[in-house]
């Protein structure tokens, strides 16, 4: 890269902006399959069968192969080059996304969305720091609060997407609908994105191994205790081997020399907490989510569509706020921001559980959806440049995919775990059973995110801008302007 043109920055808004429309977009779409299955969840499980446990796995069948390959995928980025392998998720993502379209039954959707994850999780964490890369770090926080904003409405409006879709076409185009797109963005990305190594990056197949077992027993033993019992072979056993796995993991990062994650970023207090915030965050809301959007179709009598709508003042508010808490956060720091985020959506959530009854009206219903909007959009911002600004140039990439991981692997557990109360305190037999076993699961939902804003206060006061990637850590090849 010319060093004049890094030095004005008006030479680098062209590559930037490019970098914030490719990133964005990829980062909506793998976003959005999160939770765009949730108000299709009754259309598929009617025409395609399967019980609770199937419909959980529909869900983290994604996000647990996201989770568990997301550190994985950033080493592949550093070591062969973050555009090219950024494609290579894209590419996986689309094909997937087309066989879960195409999928003949629950089983093969199931597996669909695993390899739908696989590609993901090669993407994902690549977006961040390829856009990292292409933006000046004075305009960062601006960039990434887009970023965020993106990011953050796919999760809050997967419900309305998947229920217009699945009311108005068929729920099979919940996942036609990226193939275009990731169609379009194939090509944009190898001709606008810069290319990016980390030099001396190396595999960690030995740590990979370790996570991806440890957290698909744990997640197994959650999605099937209450079908097989919490004392029965099978559970204690994925869920015993699991944690084992997992202890091996940790073991390994403090021990091995080239880990994919390791260990010592977590003794920066800053890493540490937003990190675990993520995690709370992410348990409590995906699981939240999980519920409601079954409960305004089951229960309250509306549509796919309508549910969806219901939805929209949580859809709207993160539209609105995420890009202001960005620069908001870059005035007096992420840990206020954050943690008032982490508040509202914790209250938001405890006001459903407080109001949830078989005739609830939409209108009781509405703060609640507003605090968890504002609360979501406050959290997103900032958290990126919170996370970015711990770490060095050289680590960014594992940065990433572990703040990501941690996310979906919420993500997974929240919807395991929230699911598990639903099953043990009500069920699908009845309006009423099913409202007995959502009050319990959202306050669990609630407490987590609530426990999430006190981590969230033990972030330092103010972050200083994360650092330029630049130098030997990257290789900057910026097409020429066509």
């Amino acid at each position: 890269m010319n060093t004049q043109e890094t030095d004005t920055g008006a030479k680098l808004r062209g590559p930037a902006v490019w970098a914030l429309v490719i990133t964005g977009i990829a980062s909506f779409m793998a976003a959005l399959d999160n939770l765009v299955v949730t108000t299709a969840l009754p259309a598929i499980r009617a025409d395609l069968g399967g019980g609770l446990e199937e419909l959980e796995w529909t869900v983290n069948a994604y996000t647990l192969t996201f989770a568990v390959l997301l550190m994985f995928g950033a080493a592949l980025g550093d070591r062969f080059g973050r555009r090219r392998l950024f494609i290579v998720g894209l590419t996986v993502f689309t094909g997937a996304s087309a066989a879960a379209a195409l999928s003949p039954g629950i089983d093969a959707l199931i597996a669909a969305r695993a390899v739908q994850g696989l590609g993901a999780a090669i993407m994902m964490p690549l977006t961040l720091t390829l856009l990292t890369a292409a933006v000046p770090a004075a305009r960062r926080g601006m960039a990434l609060g887009i970023f965020s904003a993106a990011g953050g409405v796919a999760v809050a409006s997967g419900p309305l997407i998947g229920g217009s879709l699945t009311e108005h076409i068929s729920w099979q185009w919940i996942f036609w609908v990226n193939v275009p797109i990731g169609l379009a963005l194939i090509p944009l990305a190898r001709l606008r994105l810069a290319e990016s190594t980390a030099p001396g990056a190396r595999l960690d197949i030995p740590g990979t191994l370790l996570i991806s077992g440890g957290l698909f027993g744990i997640v197994y033993g959650l999605v099937n205790a209450n079908s097989e019992g919490w004392t029965s072979v099978p559970v204690l056993t994925g869920l015993i081997v699991g944690a084992a796995l997992v202890g091996g993991f940790v073991h390994h990062g403090f021990n091995n020399a080239n880990p994919m994650l390791p260990m010592r970023l977590f003794r920066d207090r800053g890493f540490l907490a937003i990190n675990v915030a993520s995690l709370l965050m992410f348990l409590g809301m995906f699981g939240s989510i999980f519920l409601l959007a079954q409960f305004l179709q089951g229960v309250a009598g509306y549509t796919p569509t309508q549910a969806g709508l219901r939805m929209l003042p949580w859809t709207a508010m993160p539209m609105l706020v995420a890009p202001l808490a960005g620069i908001l956060s870059d005035r007096i720091g992420g840990r206020p921001v954050v943690a008032a985020g982490l508040a509202l959506q914790a209250l938001g959530l405890g006001w459903f559980a407080m109001v949830l009854s078989p005739d609830v009206s939409y209108a009781a219903q509405l703060p609640a959806l507003i605090l968890s909007g504002i609360g979501m959009a406050l959290y997103f911002a900032p958290a990126v440049n919170v996370l970015m600004s711990t770490v060095s140039p050289a680590d960014q990439g594992k940065a990433s995919g572990t703040n990501n991981a941690l996310r979906e692997v919420g993500g997974a557990l929240g919807v395991a775990v929230l699911a598990s109360v639903f099953s043990a305190q009500g069920g699908y037999e009845s309006p009423q059973a099913f409202t007995d076993g959502t009050i319990p699961a959202l306050w669990i939902g609630a407490a987590a995110v609530a426990l999430a804003a006190v981590v969230a206060l033990l972030l330092p006061r103010k972050s200083a801008p994360s650092p330029v990637v630049a130098g030997a850590a990257v290789r900057d090849k910026v097409p020429a302007a066509r």
